[in-house]
């Protein structure tokens, strides 16, 4: 008899490759990873290369990569430090914010398609699931995940 986590596992992966090749064949502006740093920079604010390594756990060259593309197609900026410090932080512009939410507006549609035969209730639960799950395994990583301000 399979595990429960044996059937947890099987289920995440489908769940991530549903949405990959849903971002895939949709046209969405953004690639996954702009996607996510953008949706970060957008709650957390401006962000260094360090900070930026330190919350996604990737080197210093990937990100440097990640952010020369993203300048280029004018989704972020360099900045002074608001608060004084020496090193420059990356700030998500007007461009950034309206293609990530043009992408964020795609993705709630067809979450919106795929759960209209759900209560409210229904709905409420799998968040708090889900939620729970996220927040878990970003304890056991310790790199927690802002959520907006405006979360309930």
């Amino acid at each position: 008899m399979r595990k429960p986590t044996d059937l947890v596992e099987m289920e995440t992966m489908l769940l991530a490759r549903h949405v990959h090749l849903r971002r895939r064949s949709s046209g969405t502006q953004l690639d996954r990873s702009a996607y996510v740093l953008l949706s970060r920079l957008h709650i957390e604010g401006p962000m260094s290369i360090g900070q930026l390594s330190e919350a996604f756990s990737l080197d210093a060259s990937t990100l440097n990569r990640q952010t020369a593309a993203m300048m280029r197609e004018g989704l972020i900026e360099r900045i002074p430090d608001p608060d004084g410090g020496i090193a420059r932080k990356f700030q998500i512009t007007p461009e950034g914010v309206r293609k990530m939410q043009a992408d964020r507006a795609f993705g709630v549609a067809g979450l919106d398609r795929v759960l209209e035969d759900w209560t409210a209730e229904e709905v409420a639960d799998f968040v708090a699931m889900l939620k729970r799950f996220n927040t878990d395994i970003e304890r056991l990583d310790g790199r927690p995940w802002p959520r907006p301000a405006t979360e309930a």
